[in-house]
């Protein structure tokens, strides 16, 4: 894996703030996407397994990861979280939302255990052919963190075709505009979760997003998410 700290953050944050995700590629080797993918058969590392057709979320499965988490996602969870928070704390000021995220994911933690959200929310999601995943805000708390990352294990139009990752940006009395990305395998995505400030002609407006997954047509997708906060459940 490339060092988390030797990756171009000036250029990640300012693709931050203007379109609310940044694609990092080749971050993760191939072995260490088989090696993830891999554990997916493991029940010992997960607390729980959700079947998507059951509650209409979509087609396919994802697991939740049980604490502790593999060496490899709390690194990158531990590394990457402080650059966000910046990035975050700038958006709230934007926005003159009252919340200040700290400087390290410890102590968000120990703000959600004070809510009782204790459940790790990291998560890795298997889809086949006609898998998909509607679209959806990833909260799970009062306490959440507004941006989340995404590792892509499979390579597209080898492992799998279609299946693209889709960001749904909803801007105030307008329409709303579709994103649609393709990441390679070993790529990490930065995206945020619920919102994003734009700037209009009288200051910073919210623009509410939401992200899913289109239809994969043959093969199969792994993805892991990494989610900053905790859940109640």
């Amino acid at each position: 894996m490339k060092e988390i700290d030797e990756l171009n953050w000036n250029d990640i944050t300012l693709a931050l703030h203007n379109k609310g995700y940044a694609l990092l590629s080749d971050v993760l080797t191939d072995q260490e996407c088989e090696d993830l993918k891999a554990n997916y058969s493991h029940p010992d590392a997960y607390r729980k397994t959700v079947v998507m057709e059951r509650y209409r979320f979509g087609k396919g499965e994802y697991k939740y990861f049980d604490y502790p988490l593999p060496d490899l996602i709390e690194k990158i969870r531990r590394t990457v979280y402080p650059y966000l928070a910046a990035v975050a704390n700038a958006w709230n000021r934007a926005l003159h939302i009252e919340v200040e995220f700290p400087a390290e994911h410890e102590v968000l933690l120990k703000q959600c255990h004070d809510q009782q959200q204790t459940k790790a929310t990291v998560l890795i999601l298997k889809y086949g052919p006609g898998g998909f995943n509607t679209l959806h805000q990833d909260l799970y708390g009062e306490i959440y963190f507004p941006m989340q990352i995404l590792l892509f294990l499979s390579e597209p139009e080898v492992d799998f075709t279609g299946g693209e990752f889709v960001l749904l940006q909803q801007i105030p009395r307008a329409q709303s505009q579709a994103i649609v990305l393709k990441p390679k395998k070993g790529d990490i995505l930065i995206f945020t979760t619920n919102f994003r400030p734009m700037k209009g002609t009288r200051g910073y407006y919210r623009a509410n997003m939401k992200h899913g997954v289109s239809e994969v047509y043959s093969g199969e997708r792994y993805t892991l998410g990494i989610i900053f906060h905790d859940a109640l459940s």
